[in-house]
């Protein structure tokens, strides 16, 4: 899927609102036929209604605070932000990140997001924006973990248990870059969501879960002193916002996105969500 861990380096940002509900994908603002250019040189969608998508569970690109009980995160915030950059409204929505591609797929959302990885299987179902983040994987592990210290001595131990989602980057990754290949090894342990996946490691149900750096980062910030990643990077992925094929958000998005990085406001989303924010 989607996530990955240590080099964090963005390339775009979006908005974020706080409106949350589960379903079907209302009626939209009727859509412009063909967008206008801003006074700032990127398209005005004159006040659409954008329909997004996101999981909220893969602190620090979408979560509940746990001290607000509010969705946050660094993608809300970037996606509010191409949306007020480009004259357009969030409607924000849920999903599980089984069900999401599928249903971006599908037109239920004009935008879906969740660390998603770009690749070329996934580009033969929806259209991506231009790459918002570029991410690596590590190993997070307890923070008095001895046993191994690196993927090689993790696999060689029968022992071991990694947790994932199925379909996600971290599963593939366990797979092909720390086990054996085999996509049915016991020793990887499903959970339905990402932050399961944490709460099992911090249970003692598995041994480690791979997680990009910034993510890791947030988990570790919110258990301080029962977690640590170790080893090094195991994958370079870049992250991308999904589109039904055809999607004529796709060219407004990638405008926006390369205007925050060129006015630092990608620089400084990450400096919030990754190094400022505390649980």
């Amino acid at each position: 899927m989607k996530k990955l861990t240590i080099a964090l380096s963005l390339i775009a940002a979006f908005a974020v609102s706080q409106a949350f509900a589960v379903g079907d994908k209302e009626a939209a603002a009727s859509k412009p036929s063909a967008p206008t250019m801003s006074a700032a040189g990127l398209p005005d969608l004159r006040g659409r209604t954008i329909v997004a998508v996101t999981e909220n569970a893969y602190t620090p690109l979408n979560f509940v605070d746990p001290k607000t009980g509010k969705s946050v995160g660094w993608e809300y915030d970037a996606v509010n932000e191409i949306a007020r950059r480009l004259n357009a409204k969030v409607e924000w929505k849920l999903s599980s990140w089984d069900l999401m591609i599928q249903s971006v797929r599908d037109d239920q959302f004009d935008v879906g997001m969740d660390g998603i990885t770009i690749n070329d299987e996934r580009k033969g179902q929806v259209d991506f924006s231009d790459p918002y983040m570029v991410s690596q994987q590590f190993m997070l592990v307890r923070a008095d973990e001895k046993r191994f210290s690196d993927e090689k001595a993790f696999a060689a131990d029968p022992k071991l248990l990694v947790g994932a989602q199925a379909g996600t980057t971290n599963f593939y990754v366990a797979v092909y870059n720390v086990l054996d290949g085999d996509e049915q090894n016991k020793r990887i342990k499903l959970f339905e969501t990402f932050g399961a996946t944490v709460q099992a490691l911090l249970a003692g149900d598995v041994d480690m879960v791979l997680m990009d750096a910034s993510s890791s980062k947030g988990f570790i910030g919110a258990n301080p002193g029962r977690l640590k990643t170790v080893g090094g990077p195991l994958g370079t992925e870049e992250f991308g916002f999904i589109f039904k094929k055809g999607s004529d958000l796709v060219a407004p998005f990638n405008a926006a996105i390369a205007a925050m990085k060129a006015d630092g406001t990608l620089e400084r989303l990450n400096t919030k969500w990754f190094f400022e924010y505390q649980p």
